[in-house]
């Protein structure tokens, strides 16, 4: 039944992820659509943002696995694979996913909440799609500068309110302020919080390192 809405499925990439300057927690996904200027972004929780960005990072190794760590580590043992992940539906400025899974040539169906569909789809490499219709409704264009301004401000007030303007749980980051730290200072506080599992000082850490690139 999905592959007959195939041509009406707009691919999406992981442009990256915004968290907001006033609320701790809180964070947007930002998805592009593929072919076209327009972005999706989707309100997360610290700890899905924490897994989407070890998962496309790669820098942060967890000496156990994460939640998605281990669904892949379940699904792999099982031989399922996720094909793709599709974004089908948004009501109330919620997004609704379904996971599209196989096993023995036999497709199956799963409901999932986007944030951890989208992880999922990371680690088993599968393409991420909503449609058209969606896209058409809750996109939004964030420029692209020209070489000789700076936008990035109108940009980050854009998401700042998409991000204060939802309803949400949210975990609390830790505060402490990392941009007096040497980056070789960072690197080593980075590698001590990934082996005392705290991923959520790795995610702050991590995030002022990103800065410094």
């Amino acid at each position: 039944m999905i592959h007959r809405f195939l041509m009406s499925l707009v691919r999406l990439h992981i442009k990256g992820i915004s968290y907001s300057q006033t609320q701790n927690g809180a964070y947007a996904l930002i998805l592009s659509e593929e072919g076209g200027d327009r972005k999706l972004p989707i309100v997360i929780g610290a700890f899905e943002a924490q897994s989407i960005a070890i998962a496309l990072e790669k820098e942060i190794k967890p000496p156990r696995p994460l939640t998605h760590d281990l669904f892949k580590n379940f699904s792999d043992r099982f031989d399922i694979v996720i094909k793709q992940v599709i974004i089908h539906k948004l009501v109330d400025g919620i997004f609704y996913s379904s996971i599209i899974c196989e096993r023995d040539h036999i497709e199956e169906v799963i409901d999932a909440r986007t944030s951890d569909a989208i992880a999922l789809a990371l680690r088993f490499n599968a393409p991420i799609f909503t449609y058209k219709k969606i896209l058409d409704k809750a996109g939004i264009y964030l420029k692209t500068p020209p070489k000789d301004k700076d936008t990035s401000g109108e940009q980050e007030a854009v998401i700042e309110e998409l991000i204060t303007g939802e309803d949400r749980e949210t975990i609390k980051l830790v505060s402490e302020d990392y941009s007096k730290h040497t980056l070789k200072e960072l690197k080593k506080q980075l590698d001590e919080a990934v082996a005392q599992e705290n991923y959520e000082k790795a995610a702050a850490i991590r995030d002022e390192i990103s800065k410094r690139k």
